[in-house]
């Protein structure tokens, strides 16, 4: 630095700092071999708080507001130096202006999924991300632990240390809450307010505190998602089987307008009908939503019938029908089934009429 910046240095006796970024935290203030002149002033706007160092040692901090840098405004600098007067500099000291504001929008979220146990599903793993908002709670702490000597402290060397902190801590908290997979988007907002408390004495360490941390997404890995929309798809379609002979409707629709490949259409559309038929017959045992269930067959009748005071049987109708031409039932045989009150003819039970339609009655007797 020439003769003429040294001097311009020593004429300039304002202090202060007009943020031109939207992420610096602290911000050293330049001047020639850090000499500020007695009776300069020291400007502190809103959301500002001037700190003075000397030799790396916190000597003030002033709030908000306009003060002239005389030695009753410092008491602890004035011990530690001597001042000195006329146009040198009565003292050597550095200025940081530190950004008090909120610095809202820091993203953060799992570089790798989080394992965990599910009641439902069994072993999964999750992955989630969100912002949260971070300012500077505690100056001397955060001037100790972070910025050192640097001219310009930004957020983003903070941040990456910050967000292992949050998801470390969110990955612990998710794991303590036994919350259902399926049940976790509706409690987003509880876990955002819940982490935000418990991260609170981790940050405070630091001179910093999280502000408003926000859970805005949890996932599962993508080949779960597409199992579970597989399956809330099945629950949608319902009656599989209606729903099969509704697309094969829609083919041999669209193969009606297109004349020149109806013949494969067709051979197309035969499979699809053979498809729909076995996923409905498959379906029928209860395991399709919706299926119908075909009725029991029907049992077959059968009587028993007397011959030669022996009871034979039970014979079902085919097998009445060989006794018939066999002559071994005849219309005066008696025959019984299950609920008949007592045993009866057979031509007098209308269910065996049919037999004996090609058999002639017997001979009237002669006058």
């Amino acid at each position: 630095m020439g003769i003429f910046d040294k001097l311009r240095g020593e004429l300039i006796d304002i202090v202060e700092w007009l943020d031109d970024t939207r992420d610096t935290m602290v911000y050293r203030f330049a001047r020639y071999d850090n000499e500020i002149k007695y009776g300069a002033k020291l400007v502190v706007r809103e959301s500002q708080v001037g700190a003075f160092v000397n030799e790396g040692r916190l000597a003030d901090v002033f709030g908000p507001g306009t003060y002239t840098l005389e030695t009753q405004n410092l008491p602890i600098l004035s011990t530690l130096r001597g001042w000195k007067y006329g146009f040198s500099s009565p003292f050597k000291a550095e200025v940081y202006f530190v950004n008090t504001r909120t610095f809202a929008g820091q993203k953060w979220g799992t570089k790798n999924p989080i394992m965990l146990r599910d009641a439902e599903f069994g072993p999964v793993r999750l992955r989630a991300f969100g912002t949260y908002g971070l300012r500077v709670l505690d100056v001397a702490a955060f001037l100790r632990q972070f910025v050192g000597t640097d001219q310009r402290f930004t957020v983003a060397d903070i941040g990456d240390q910050l967000r292992d902190m949050v998801v470390a801590r969110f990955a612990d908290i998710l794991g303590e809450s036994k919350i259902p997979i399926l049940d976790l988007a509706s409690n987003q907002d509880e876990l955002g307010k819940f982490v935000t408390g418990r991260i609170q004495a981790d940050f405070s360490q630091f001179g910093v505190e999280v502000v408003a941390l926000v859970v805005e997404n949890i996932s599962l890995p993508p080949e779960v998602e597409q199992a579970m929309d597989k399956r809330t798809s099945m629950g949608v379609i319902g009656n599989l089987g209606a729903y099969s002979q509704y697309q094969a409707a829609n083919a041999m629709e669209e193969a009606a307008k297109n004349p020149g490949g109806l013949a494969a259409g067709g051979m197309g559309m035969g499979m699809g009908f053979a498809m729909a038929q076995q996923m409905g017959q498959n379906l029928s045992g209860g395991q399709g939503v919706g299926a119908p269930s075909p009725p029991p067959l029907p049992t077959a009748t059968a009587y028993f019938i007397a011959v030669g005071n022996q009871q034979g049987g039970p014979f079902d109708m085919v097998q009445l029908a060989e006794k018939v031409k066999a002559g071994e039932l005849g219309r005066q045989t008696l025959v019984w089934k299950t609920g008949m009150s007592q045993w009866m003819a057979a031509e007098k039970v209308v269910e065996l009429g049919g037999l004996f339609a090609q058999v002639p009655p017997p001979l009237p007797k002669n006058g």
